[in-house]
């Protein structure tokens, strides 16, 4: 499984949470302490937003912790809104395309978990996708299709609910293939203004999920797992919940598939 870790507040360093931290995204990206797996080799990415409406990105194949590449933009970008991610494959080559975050006009997205039966009905997910929003598709990862759904479903309107119903259709996919989903989903996505997060699965364990607070200054963190745990105050997320994160406050509801009215899927 993967790390990442989202920031919304006063605009800081990347390097405050990416590299800094005694057990910044960096170190977990070697030495994870709530994964299943404790490296997590395979790629990293940022984006992050400044004066323009869409985010700026930077992704890669090499290990976070072998990139000098990596540590100097994080010294030099300053945002009050980014995502980060060090990647653990579960499926799908290890290229740039596979890389999290992905990036669809002002959105960004990424991801920790997978579909347990993604080989079994990627082809029905992708068949059903709007045209325009199949040529977004680069990689080949159940991540980035779980994105691409989700703008199918309203993400631009309607975060909760596009997610919601984005799972719907994995489900259903799964159920027609006689499958069992195994469907892990701890994400994050921002449309440049607030910071969405969910923790769903379909299994007794969810991937892991926190909410911190900056003591010292107007801030707030969503992360797989803490990165300083004598920094923050840190909370974990329940299973089951959809969080919104503004400027002021941070809404944590309860999340469950929700399936589309028959017009509003695309087919």
């Amino acid at each position: 499984m993967c790390r990442w870790a989202a920031y919304l507040g006063e605009p800081v360093f990347l390097e405050e949470i990416v590299t800094a931290p005694r057990q910044s995204l960096i170190a977990q990206s070697h030495h994870a302490l709530e994964a299943k797996t404790a490296t997590n080799g395979d790629g990293f990415g940022i984006a992050w937003y400044g004066d323009r409406a869409e985010p700026g990105r930077y992704r890669d194949v090499l290990p976070a912790w072998s990139d000098c590449n990596l540590k100097s933009l994080c010294r030099q970008i300053r945002s009050g809104l980014f995502l980060a991610h060090v990647r653990a494959s579960t499926g799908g080559a290890t290229n740039r395309n596979n890389c999290h975050p992905f990036v669809s006009g002002r959105w960004s997205f990424m991801h920790n978990g997978q579909i347990g039966c993604f080989p079994l009905i990627r082809r029905r997910l992708v068949d059903s996708l709007p045209d325009d929003i199949y040529a977004q598709m680069h990689g080949t990862t159940d991540s980035e299709l779980i994105f691409l759904l989700m703008l199918a479903e309203g993400l631009d309107h309607d975060p909760h609910g596009a997610a919601a119903r984005a799972v719907a259709r994995v489900l259903a996919a799964a159920d027609r293939a006689d499958a069992d989903p195994a469907l892990k989903l701890t994400a994050a996505f921002s449309d440049g203004e607030r910071l969405y997060a969910v923790r769903y699965s379909t299994m007794s364990h969810a991937p892991t999920l926190y909410a911190g607070t900056f003591r010292n200054r107007l801030g707030r963190c969503l992360v797989s797992e803490p990165f300083d745990r004598d920094g923050p105050e840190w909370q974990a997320v329940p299973p089951g919940s959809f969080i919104t994160a503004t400027q002021d406050s941070v809404a944590v509801a309860s999340f469950e598939p929700m399936a589309a009215p028959v017009h509003a899927l695309a087919v």
